[in-house]
């Protein structure tokens, strides 16, 4: 073959050939497959049959690149000051600090990218192909276009496949269409315009045979598969910043000028002044020190590890640290609809039989519920019921089982609902055998519609064996005639009251199978035997159920301002009908968009859709890559779930991807940013309370740290403009932001959660990290600091002539009021006021609390009164009554606290 003509053929859409050309379009043989030296030439020609991802960046360059964060600049710049002043421990703290903060990057990063080698290894396999007439085992990497393969149950497919035989194939798709149940194939050209899971005569690389045999022929390899595409996706997809990465980004850089600016000032005024550059130098130094919060991203890391530790408990996995920050800032979350939202266990909810309407209690495969009706007569009385039932449970090829007092399916999920079921109303499966053994069976087929078993009659031996069918609605109605009433009498059916059963069925969004039955006087049933004759019995629909604690989740969301969508692969009718029962709409209206109509709508109409949508049903991959990215071009910050590996670019592309433990692909898992432990939409509700709650503890973190920073530039910078002696020394800085500010702030980190953390909406995503009432509560703590220790320290000196002394002094009032400014930033204030406001009794836990200002007193103790501490950091020991003036002094804080409280910072 020629290159044109390869090209040419990798755009075909196959599924819309027939056998017959598809063969002589890759110039095989159905009969014999391809010769050696056809697959030697295809194999040098197409390659191997296996993904390759594009390189990257070498080892060493990504390491670097973790230093590309102006907060680091900011920790570099004050390592480097403490190097030119000779103090390499120090310097080499700093230092360490970086390192860390970059190697943390650097295996976050490396795991991140670790998902296109999960997703390769997800379609390698072995395979036995048909060549030169002969079968054969080879590797799925030695494969090539052209090649025939045969399939079988247990068998992963290995590569992308037009079928050319199916005899009662099922293959799961559901990492790549999201559709739990297997998906029935036959061998018949399909429109052009059907979407991927519509696609019943294809079999796509790394899905599962879970049902019968077939033969396919190899219609595309590597990274030319589906999954190959989906491969692409994820490369093309970048690893977006978070909005808290992106808000300390902006936030580092400003202070990173501000406090090169002032120094330089502050540099240059002194020389004005005729300082000697090296004591300008030394000022200089100081007041970069002393405006860098070094302790900042300290307890930025430890906040978010909290935050994580906190997640783990409620079933959410965090794999990327600033992820934490992220779900609090979601404002929309796209849903998976199968074991997310809902239950993953079909249910028989709804019965007609006999002319009547039952509904069905219980959900899922536990055995628990009734069946029942307020209209109807007793289901015990219902023969018609009874036998539908019965049919359901003997026309079945599957079992429940318990294990850890968990009920699951073994088989078809659809099965397993009617045995449920049937179970309820008191059927069991020894019984049954006893009574009614299975003498032979016609399988599925998709063409047919139906599945048949043959069973004897043991209860009346001169009774004929019985046939139970079961199927849909339109082929069982075609074979019948007649209809059991609800005494068990035959009657004529009447088919257009059947259809409208059905349809009103179907409008809520449940599953309809029919059933019916017949007498036979053989011990085998061929397909000529169910085409005329039988007796309907009755209509099953049937519907994976909603989680209860999803319904309230979803709820919760909303009420927290942020939009619930519902993506999946399944049918728009039964997601819309989902969406409807959990309150999932906008406006009152559930307006649902299928994968068909998305691919007609222009990229200047989809912003629309995807605001007014809540519901998108059939979608492919891509398309839902396309959703992610029109909501965040909207300014959205998105959360999107996902299990398969169709999920994969969507998960890599939203601002944090959420994974399936129990269920997803482990391309999912290595895309995401989050992992569920159990599969639920509650754990996401509970995580994004979380991850609010770590952006609060942040704000109270910045706005707690900086005012001592701003406090401590201002003393020194209006030091030097007033030619007076610096109140405070450049290592007395280092130890207030490194030591006290981490000792005091980290406690910050463990408050819990504020009673309305779920009712405020979510912050722009253009909110600015130091919003303009944190900036006054700021500005205000920050002046009162500089005339605490200005003050202080010149009331001292002017009063005893010790400046070691007042230095001292200036801080210890200055760390007594930071404590009693940490009790009004903190719950327990809150706390209080609502105890009093609305007498409520609950008071936070507030042993973190108590923990770090009991180790702040200790460490400001012996900072104080240890000699080898006097003789470090140039300070004096303190009597009793210096104490207590220290102390007196930093009461004023009270007064000034309540005022700022005033200043909420989350607004």
């Amino acid at each position: 073959m020629e290159t044109t003509l390869i090209k040419e053929l990798e755009q075909k859409q196959w599924y819309t050939l027939s056998g017959q050309d598809i063969t002589r379009l890759l110039n095989s043989n159905s009969e014999q497959g391809l010769s050696a030296s056809e697959i030697a030439k295809r194999q040098e020609q197409f390659g191997k049959n296996e993904l390759i991802a594009k390189s990257g960046k070498s080892p060493i360059v990504r390491f670097l690149l973790q230093f590309n964060q102006p907060l680091l600049y900011i920790l570099l710049i004050a390592g480097a000051i403490k190097a030119l002043l000779g103090e390499w421990v120090n310097a080499g703290v700093i230092w360490g600090v970086t390192v860390i903060n970059a190697i943390i990057g650097f295996v976050q990063e490396s795991k991140a990218e670790s998902a296109l080698a999960a997703l390769a290894s997800s379609v390698q396999t072995d395979a036995i192909v048909l060549r030169d007439g002969q079968k054969v085992k080879v590797s799925s990497t030695e494969i090539v276009p052209g090649d025939l393969v045969m399939l079988a149950s247990g068998d992963k497919v290995p590569a992308d496949l037009r079928l050319l035989k199916a005899n009662n194939l099922q293959i799961n798709e559901s990492a790549l269409t999201g559709e739990s149940v297997a998906s029935q194939k036959q061998t018949r050209p399909i429109s052009e315009d059907a979407p991927l899971a519509d696609r019943k005569n294809m079999a796509y690389g790394g899905s599962f045979v879970t049902a019968g045999q077939g033969l396919g022929i190899v219609v595309a390899t590597g990274n030319n598969t589906e999954t190959g595409r989906i491969s692409q996706l994820i490369e093309k997809s970048p690893n977006l910043s978070t909005p808290l990465t992106r808000k300390f980004d902006k936030f580092s850089r400003t202070l990173l000028y501000i406090i090169l600016g002032i120094s330089a000032l502050t540099f240059a005024i002194g020389l004005g002044y005729g300082y000697s550059w090296v004591e300008m130098f030394e000022a200089a130094v100081a007041l970069a020190v002393s405006a860098i919060p070094e302790g900042l991203p300290a307890v930025v890391t430890i906040t978010l590890a909290i935050g994580v530790s906190r997640m783990a408990r409620r079933h959410a996995i965090i794999r990327k640290l600033p992820a934490v920050e992220t779900l609090g800032s979601a404002t929309v979350i796209c849903s998976d609809k199968t074991g997310t939202l809902t239950e993953n266990q079909m249910t028989v909810q709804s019965i007609w039989a006999g002319g009547q309407d039952y509904q069905v209690t219980g959900s899922g495969y536990t055995p628990e519920g009734e069946i029942t009706s307020e209209n109807s007569d007793d289901p015990q009385d219902n023969l018609a019921l009874q036998e539908c039932l019965k049919a359901g449970f003997l026309c079945n090829d599957s079992h429940l089982e318990v294990k850890d007092n968990f009920w699951s399916v073994v088989g078809d999920p659809t099965e397993g609902a009617l045995i449920a079921v049937a179970r309820k109303a008191g059927y069991s499966a020894s019984e049954l055998e006893e009574t009614t053994p299975r003498l032979d069976v016609i399988p599925f087929e998709s063409e047919l519609q139906y599945m048949a078993t043959l069973h004897q009659n043991t209860n009346d031996v001169s009774e004929n064996n019985i046939i139970y069918i079961k199927g849909s609605v339109e082929a069982i109605l075609n074979h019948s005639h007649d209809c059991l009433d609800s005494q068990g009498n035959l009657c004529s059916l009447n088919k257009e009251t059947v259809h409208q059963q059905a349809e009103l069925m179907a409008e809520e969004g449940l599953r309809v199978l029919a059933f019916a039955k017949k007498s036979l006087d053989n011990s085998s049933i061929e397909h000529q035997n169910v085409e005329s004759g039988l007796i309907f019995l009755g209509l099953q629909g049937m519907i994976d159920p909603p989680r209860a604690e999803a319904i309230r989740a979803v709820k919760a969301c909303q009420s927290a301002g942020i939009q619930v969508k519902m993506i999946t692969g399944d049918h728009a009718s039964t997601a819309k009908a989902i969406a409807q029962s959990m309150g999932i709409q906008k406006h009152h209206e559930v307006q649902a968009f299928t994968g068909q109509q998305l691919a007609q709508i222009e990229d200047s109409q989809l912003a629309t859709a995807v605001e007014d949508g809540v519901v998108f049903a059939r979608v492919a991959p891509e398309q839902k890559l396309r959703l992610v990215e029109a909501l965040q071009a909207k300014g959205e910050v998105v959360a999107m779930t996902g299990d398969g590996v169709n999920d994969a670019p969507a998960l890599r592309q939203a601002d944090i991807g959420i994974a399936m433990g129990r269920t997803g692909t482990e391309v999912a898992k290595e895309a995401a940013d989050m992992i569920l432990t159990d599969d639920n939409f509650a754990s996401i509700e509970a995580a994004v309370e979380e991850g609010r709650t770590v952006y609060q503890n942040l704000l109270k973190a910045i706005a707690f740290i900086l005012p001592v920073n701003g406090g401590e530039s201002m003393t020194i910078l209006l030091s030097v403009l007033f030619m007076r002696e610096l109140p405070i020394l450049a290592l007395q800085v280092l130890w207030l932001n490194m030591v006290n500010s981490i000792a005091m702030t980290v406690p910050l980190a463990f408050e819990p959660k504020s009673h309305h953390v779920m009712q405020r909406p979510p912050l722009p995503h253009n909110h600015p990290l130091l919003s303009r009432n944190l900036l006054k509560r700021i500005l205000v703590i920050s002046l009162f600091n500089w005339i605490l220790i200005f003050g202080v320290f010149e009331w001292i000196k002017q009063s005893t002539g010790e400046i070691n002394l007042a230095r001292t002094m200036a801080i210890q009032a200055l760390v007594v009021g930071r404590i009693f400014y940490l009790l009004s930033i903190s719950q327990v204030s809150r706390s209080i006021l609502l105890r009093l406001r609305e007498n409520r009794r609950y008071f936070p836990d507030s042993k973190a609390l108590g923990i770090g200002i009991l180790c702040t007193i200790i460490l400001q103790i012996i900072f104080s009164q240890w000699s080898l501490m006097n003789q470090l950091f140039a300070t004096a020991p303190l009597n009793i009554n210096q104490w207590i003036f220290c102390f007196l002094i930093g009461l004023l804080m009270i007064p000034l606290a309540i005022l700022v409280n005033r200043f909420d910072p989350f607004d």
